[in-house]
């Protein structure tokens, strides 16, 4: 006695190619050679000092003032904002001690812009974020104990 077993399968066959891991790990904006942004009335230039968190982050304005930024919902998933990053920022009118992150420049962009002028001859391009702090301490790290007393 032979048993003929016929098998069906309801599942759908795979079409596709992939899930949104695939996605994920594709790189789909190609660093292509994009246009130069310069400010305009009412944007300046700023550094990244530190991310707060939740899209924000505290940006050291090259106007001399820090205030706090925040990232754009177009940018918030898609373009990686870290401290040390040089970013074009939207001053508000309303709130002067907040601003929005408009754009962010690579290091070269970052670079052209200092050598147009842009940018300030001060302004350090690929710090990261322990030098910022560092440099602003501005102490020689002297507690007052001077072992010659001892």
């Amino acid at each position: 006695k032979k048993f003929l077993v016929e098998q069906r399968s309801n599942m759908p066959k795979n079409k596709g190619k992939g899930g949104k891991n695939r996605r994920r790990g594709k790189n789909d904006n190609e660093e292509t050679k994009r246009e130069l942004e310069y400010k305009e009335a009412g944007q300046e230039y700023a550094q990244v000092i530190r991310m707060l968190g939740n899209g924000r982050c505290e940006c050291f304005c090259f106007d001399g003032v820090t205030r706090l930024g925040h990232i754009r919902g177009k940018m918030r998933k898609k373009v990686w904002v870290t401290a040390g990053d040089i970013v074009l920022c939207g001053l508000r009118e309303f709130q002067d001690e907040k601003l929005d992150i408009i754009h962010k420049y690579t290091a070269d962009e970052a670079r052209n812009l200092k050598t147009y002028g842009e940018l300030p001859e001060t302004a350090r391009i690929n710090e990261t974020a322990v030098d910022l702090a560092m440099e602003g301490d501005g102490s020689d790290d002297d507690i007052g104990i001077d072992f010659d007393d001892i």
